[in-house]
């Protein structure tokens, strides 16, 4: 069971990704309309409007993350939603399509996804991290299908300013929310070494780059279905555009009830690697009904459903999974490399799902896709199990150096982090079972005055 301190943390920082993401998300549905009133606008101008945050997404994750490895990863948080606010502000300001692409660009420019999640990471304990990070992932697919309900209500109230006006309150309001979040201090074993090496070795680790192709493929998938699925949704199932968000909606919810189930199961029986391969397999399955069935309105929404509830245990196990798998010392920028992967994901989907359009056989389009997802699962059987750490949680000395009382720690094999958290007077210490010895133990033992329990 979470304590308070984490799950306060995981509503807190699941919120800042649900606040961004609806600031994201509310343009789209609207924009290639709305955006047609700016003064010199086209629609190749009106794309890059559109596209332009996840192009600078994509870019600056890494030197964020890079930066998150090294120092305090709240204030880079504030900062990138400073700038995604500031981004805002200016494309509500603008009259032309140049001043909004420009804002735009700026938003993007606060990549801290990965810096988010880095923090995540910190504040919860290895048992609890896939269910920290389920939220968030589920806190992401609420926002999406929210946002495409929400962004053309918002539209007609308060027009395309306004909505840029309400992203940067959005913005905003996330860093109050950090104020839940506890001050963390990480400790690890020190491996000094320069940013251009650190990245080169995180890129060389042949598991985290399968799970960058593997959230590289999600959401290519994930950004390529909405392009393609509503147009069959309103020829095939007779459902209006505007309702579209209440097919939507009740899929995810209904892929809540089983995505968590597969969660708690690939966690607490350490069968990562077997559901992960799974959920590819499912959405591979949803994609093949999609290809046979998509004229008919039931097993259309079967399709959507079977893919939606594969996306969620993946939306869940990515981040969990590579948390595990990043080196302790580089967490941040393996996280900043696999936010890149997504956001280009995203953005190459764009591309597929506007060329399956033009395609005019819709049969094709599902069996292109279908293609794309085999290839994923094909290169995923390369994942090895991921190393599984525990945690222990230990009060803070009281008459004692907290920066001596942490190398003493670090000292000790088995140990491989902590993470203080002063206001709490607590500490969260990372523990590799496996290594953890009799020498260890007594150890332990002789500094804590006590045995502790492992």
């Amino acid at each position: 069971m979470m304590n308070a301190l984490e799950r306060r943390s995981t509503f807190a920082l699941s919120s800042i990704f649900a606040l961004r993401m609806l600031g994201l998300f509310m343009i789209i549905p609207v924009f290639s309309v709305a955006g047609q009133s700016y003064q010199y606008s086209t629609p190749a101008l009106i794309g890059l409007a559109v596209g332009v945050y996840g192009l600078t997404q994509a870019i600056l994750q890494i030197p964020f993350s890079l930066i998150a490895d090294r120092y305090s990863r709240k204030p880079l948080v504030v900062f990138g939603l400073l700038l995604f606010a500031l981004g805002g502000a200016i494309a509500a300001m603008s009259d032309t399509i140049y001043g909004v692409i420009i804002g735009r660009a700026i938003a993007g420019g606060g990549a801290v996804s990965a810096v988010v999640m880095a923090l995540l990471a910190d504040v919860t304990r290895e048992e609890n991290r896939m269910k920290a990070m389920a939220v968030m992932g589920m806190s992401i697919g609420m926002s999406f299908v929210v946002a495409f309900s929400l962004g053309p209500w918002l539209t007609g109230w308060v027009g395309i300013s306004g909505l840029f006006w309400v992203t940067t309150v959005m913005g905003l309001a996330a860093i109050l929310m950090l104020l839940l979040v506890p001050k963390v201090t990480r400790h690890h074993r020190n491996f000094q070494q320069g940013y251009i090496t650190q990245l080169k070795q995180v890129l060389k680790m042949g598991d985290l780059n399968r799970l960058h192709v593997s959230v590289f493929t999600l959401h290519l998938l994930l950004t390529a279905m909405f392009i393609y699925v509503p147009s069959q949704l309103i020829q095939f199932a007779d459902i209006p555009l505007q309702h579209h968000g209440w097919v939507y909606l009740p899929l995810l919810l209904v892929s809540l009830f089983v995505a968590f189930p597969s969660i708690v199961l690939a966690e607490k029986y350490r069968k990562m690697r077997g559901i992960f391969l799974t959920a590819i397999a499912g959405i591979i399955l949803g994609l093949l009904v999609l290809i046979f069935g998509f004229e008919s309105k039931y097993i259309l929404l079967l399709g959507l459903g079977l893919f939606f509830i594969a996306f969620n245990v993946m939306e869940a196990l990515l981040p969990s999974w590579l948390s595990k798998a990043a080196p302790i010392q580089s967490k941040a920028t393996a996280m900043g490399v696999n936010a890149s992967s997504q956001f280009l994901g995203a953005f190459f989907g764009g591309m597929i799902g506007g060329q399956l359009l033009m395609l005019n056989h819709t049969a094709m389009g599902w069996s292109i896709l279908t293609a794309i997802a085999i290839i994923w699962l094909l290169v995923s059987f390369g994942l090895a199990q991921p190393r599984y750490l525990s945690s222990l949680v230990l009060r803070l000395p009281e008459n004692r150096e907290t920066d001596e009382w942490t190398s003493q720690l670090l000292a000790i094999r088995g140990i491989e982090e902590v993470v203080v958290m002063s206001d709490q007077q607590v500490a969260y210490v990372k523990v590799d079972k496996q290594h953890i010895d009799d020498a260890a133990r007594q150890q332990l033992t002789h500094l804590f005055g006590k045995e502790v329990a492992i």
